[in-house]
């Protein structure tokens, strides 16, 4: 179960997209204590409302728009949302985000297309924390 789940931090919910609607700065809130504390992975499709303070690094997985779009048409989206998300992933609208977000050195792009790239995502990663926890005891 997700956080916003678990603590109901939403403001609505969209018709059009058949999706609660975040409440972005109660999510903030919520994670601000956490974030203090280090260690915590944030999983969340942007990240322009998170403070640039909070990561280290930041990981935009990237997919095929052929595997996306079959990807959420098995999922059962609608056509809007399933033509939005791939428009957005055309576009690279999110790792554009991110880009403008944090310090373009702590971004990185990971390709989500297959199982096998999900165990090389998963290693670098590992590598990743593996090395910061190095530089930073």
């Amino acid at each position: 179960m997700t956080l916003a789940n678990l603590r109901q931090l939403y403001d609505g919910f969209d018709e059009e997209y058949e999706c609660p609607i975040l409440d972005e700065d109660r999510v903030v809130d919520e994670l601000e204590n956490k974030m203090k504390e280090g260690g915590i992975i944030v999983d969340y499709h942007g990240c322009d409302f998170f403070p640039e303070r909070w990561f280290h690094v930041v990981f935009v997985l990237q997919t095929d728009n052929s595997i996306l779009y079959t990807r959420l048409e098995k999922r059962g989206y609608s056509v809007k949302k399933l033509q939005d998300n791939v428009q957005c992933e055309i576009f690279q609208v999110l790792y554009e985000e991110a880009m403008a977000s944090y310090d373009c050195e702590i971004v990185h792009r990971l390709p989500s297309n297959v199982p096998e790239e999900l165990e090389n995502n998963l290693d670098q990663i590992m590598k990743w924390i593996e090395q910061w926890i190095k530089d930073n005891n």
